[in-house]
């Protein structure tokens, strides 16, 4: 299984919104890097990453994750993660994975793409 990514723009356009799907690993992890550095050149201060259909991470995906927050914290924007609770069998994989390594506080994580991109919407707790 590879990654795919769809970018896509909520209503108001404020949020660049990159859905990832499929396994993020050593091969398929530059992909997502890449499309977060073109995000960015692009203007984008504002990424959504719905991680909702990630069935597998490893470490580089996790490396990934935390080199798009240095990137976004760098230009003064905001990073968001979609990590919802429930998953394919207990819950998101990506979730229990930044959880296990320590590093899930790092992420500003909503449980859909819509709590996300509301200016009201308070993050899931770690």
């Amino acid at each position: 299984m590879t990654v795919t990514l769809k970018v896509t723009d909520d209503e108001g356009g404020e949020w660049a919104v990159l859905r990832v799907s499929g396994e993020m690993d050593l091969v398929t992890s530059p992909v997502l890097r890449q499309r977060m550095h073109e995000a960015v050149a692009d203007g984008r201060r504002s990424v959504v990453l719905d991680l909702s259909e990630v069935l597998f991470c490893d470490s580089s995906g996790v490396g990934v994750l935390i080199a798009a927050r240095r990137l976004i914290q760098s230009c003064r924007g905001r990073l968001r993660l979609i990590l919802p609770a429930q998953g394919a069998v207990d819950g998101s994989h990506v979730n229990r994975v930044l959880a296990a390594l320590g590093v899930r506080r790092l992420f500003d994580v909503y449980p859909d793409v819509a709590a996300a991109v509301g200016e009201e919407s308070t993050p899931l707790s770690a």
